[in-house]
């Protein structure tokens, strides 16, 4: 099989009638930041189950940390799923340190490290609580602890951001990043475009049960260049004479309004030299801002998905992770 921490290999999965996952393959590198990017439905949670044996494959293999099976590797494995669940009449240390006991982890050093992560996810006053006590957003942090308490190799997290106010999701994201640096393999599984673009090395994208983008972050904004400028004018400048002056670039074959009420897109012809097309712009519009567009996640899926599916869709992944789930101001 492929080198890699998990390698999928033709996997279907069937649900009476409905196919969830369909003749999927995939190579997740070691050490690699993986986001598993698609609307809710597509087969997100299902693959993850899949790989931690929850679920079992009707056709395909699926192989774990070199083993063909998370069973095998369990105690290597660090994982939140999309159903959060914590024991809520214990109280949270009790609960973190049983869950590490589970893991094989025990002794003096694991009542620090609990301290020391409750005082990391900002509840250092939590430990004595009942789990039940804390906010949603709180008991997902806990949830969190669980998953990683006893230092994995592979992290995969269903849904991470999920209940979490901005401040919160912002903290999550630094942790995950933290531990990236430190050299796990994570995967995570999301539906809002907005996370994965700001923390993923590497993207897999998945609708209606198959696969449909699989690659660095890289080589998946090199494939779909937009060739794309974006142009501020200065203050004062008119704005048809800007367009007009846009219009007149050798390479630009169309402008349009970016959204903000001063600001255009130059949209560029397929063979065109972005940089010979920027001084061209910067010759004939006096510009506070002149930058070359990268594509975006959102730019992507617009070009892959459907077009009778991607408006619907589309709105719904491109909203704040926080708006898309209860907030909890006190998590």
């Amino acid at each position: 099989m492929p080198e890699g921490a998990i390698v999928i290999e033709g996997v279907t999965k069937r649900f009476r009638d409905k196919t969830a996952v369909d003749q999927l393959d995939l190579v997740v590198p070691t050490g690699s930041l993986c986001g598993f990017l698609g609307p809710n439905g597509a087969g997100k949670t299902t693959t993850i189950r899949m790989i931690m044996a929850i679920f079992l494959p009707d056709e395909g293999r699926v192989s774990v940390l070199g083993r063909p099976s998370a069973a095998e590797s369990k105690d290597r494995i660090g994982y939140l799923p999309e159903e959060r669940g914590v024991y809520r009449k214990m109280r949270v240390g009790e609960f973190l340190s049983y869950i590490a006991n589970l893991k094989g982890l025990g002794g003096a050093c694991l009542s620090r490290k609990i301290d020391d992560w409750l005082e990391r996810v900002a509840l250092p006053d939590a430990r004595k609580k009942r789990c039940e006590e804390l906010s949603k957003g709180m008991q997902q942090k806990v949830q969190f602890l669980a998953s990683i308490i006893h230092d994995p190799e592979l992290i995969i997290l269903d849904e991470p951001f999920s209940g979490l106010d901005p401040v919160n999701a912002r903290l999550m994201r630094s942790l995950i990043e933290e531990m990236h640096r430190q050299g796990r393999t994570i995967i995570f599984s999301t539906h809002v475009l907005h996370s994965a673009e700001q923390l993923c090395t590497r993207i897999f994208m998945i609708n209606k049960g198959r696969k449909i983008l699989d690659g660095s972050m890289d080589e998946i904004r090199s494939q779909f260049d937009p060739k794309t400028i974006v142009v501020e004018p200065l203050s004062g400048e008119a704005p048809e004479a800007v367009r007009a002056s846009l219009a007149s670039v050798p390479g630009v074959h169309a402008v349009a309004h970016a959204g903000e009420r001063r600001t255009f897109e130059a949209r560029l012809d397929a063979v065109a030299d972005a940089g010979a097309v920027m001084r061209s712009i910067v010759e004939r519009v006096p510009t506070r801002r002149v930058e070359l567009r990268r594509a975006t996640l959102e730019d992507v899926f617009v070009h892959l998905v459907d077009p009778g599916d991607s408006e619907d869709v589309l709105r719904e992944m491109l909203g704040d992770p926080a708006a898309s789930s209860e907030v909890n101001a006190d998590a």
